[in-house]
């Protein structure tokens, strides 16, 4: 049998459209996942529809509006970026396509055409280098239900993480040391990833850890001192304790040691979007500044840069032959 395979990326998904209906159908889809909200259904469906969409819905989109690119959501732009670029690297004999966990594009919508062109492989990078039961475990349970209507099944390479990969380290560091020439270095740099309920790690969920050694791997490739850098962690909501410390109260001892210009970075995520562009760039730094602050940069997430793209080529190549 001839092998036909396929390259499938897939990130957290985006709402279609920049209105009050999209955003609540993507935050209800969202919230709605049993890995993501880990709550009885009988209560989480009451606060969900009854406190959550109705007052989150609105604050969501306004953030939205901030952020929004003339072409769609930065998320689906900048993934879109990084299907073109990947395709061009492996060429036309490997189709690269691209689906979210939630929205559109679906795995379903992706998946079919693949399948009826005569993929039998399919090559899946989650763009989560960090693994958790949140982002890349609900991926592939996704990717597993979708697949079993079929009957004729594809063999799948799902790469779980990537977090410690030298190429995503490098790509990372090359970044960083770019905008240094091009802007400055502050004073310190904060590597600030998304946040997660720490009951979700004291069940085993990998994610702290690979942060962890991502920081580590990533400040040591700097050449930076314990005393330049710090990790953190943002995007929490709810009152239950969350991966500490979190990314405003780092912020705020820093101000407290009279460290008033700040670099961050978040390594957690393959693509800008509204928890970088709108939490980081402009809520974070307001409230950098409002604490005494002079400078926080934001450092871009890789997108669609070259090294970027390399590091998708190299992580997925092996799987190809």
């Amino acid at each position: 049998m001839t092998i036909k395979t396929a390259v499938v990326i897939t990130n957290l998904g985006t709402p279609d459209a920049l209105d009050k209906a999209s955003v609540k159908r993507f935050l209800k889809q969202f919230l709605s996942d049993r890995r993501v909200i880990e709550v009885p259904r009988f209560i989480w469906w009451f606060i969900l529809n009854g406190i959550i969409l109705p007052i989150r819905g609105g604050k969501t989109l306004a953030a939205y509006r901030r952020v929004w690119f003339e072409q769609g959501s930065p998320l689906f732009v900048y993934t879109q970026k990084q299907q073109v670029a990947l395709q061009a690297l492996l060429g036309e004999k490997i189709p690269v396509a691209m689906a979210m966990r939630y929205g559109k594009p679906s795995f379903a919508e992706v998946l079919e055409p693949l399948l009826n062109q005569g993929v039998n492989r399919l090559v899946v990078l989650p763009l989560y280098p960090q693994n958790s039961a949140t982002t890349t475990a609900t991926s592939f349970y996704h990717l597993a239900d979708t697949l079993s209507r079929r009957r004729d099944l594809p063999s799948i390479h799902f790469i779980d993480s990537y977090y410690d990969h030298p190429a995503y380290i490098t790509a990372l560091a090359e970044s960083v040391k770019r905008h240094w020439q091009q802007s400055g270095k502050q004073n310190h740099l904060l590597m600030s990833f998304h946040g997660l309920p720490q009951v979700n790690v004291d069940r085993g969920d990998p994610y702290y850890d690979q942060c962890l050694k991502t920081a580590n791997l990533l400040a040591d490739q700097l050449g930076l001192s314990e005393s330049e850098w710090s990790l953190s962690f943002q995007s929490r909501f709810g009152k239950q304790t969350w991966l500490k410390p979190y990314t405003a109260d780092v912020l705020a001892e820093l101000v407290s040691k009279d460290i008033k210009s700040v670099d961050v970075i978040c390594p957690g995520f393959a693509a800008d979007c509204l928890e970088t562009l709108d939490e980081i760039k402009i809520e974070y730094c307001h409230l950098y500044l409002e604490q005494g602050g002079e400078a926080l940069d934001y450092i871009p997430a890789l997108n669609d840069d070259a090294a970027h793209i390399e590091m998708m080529r190299v992580i997925v190549e092996p799987y190809l032959d």
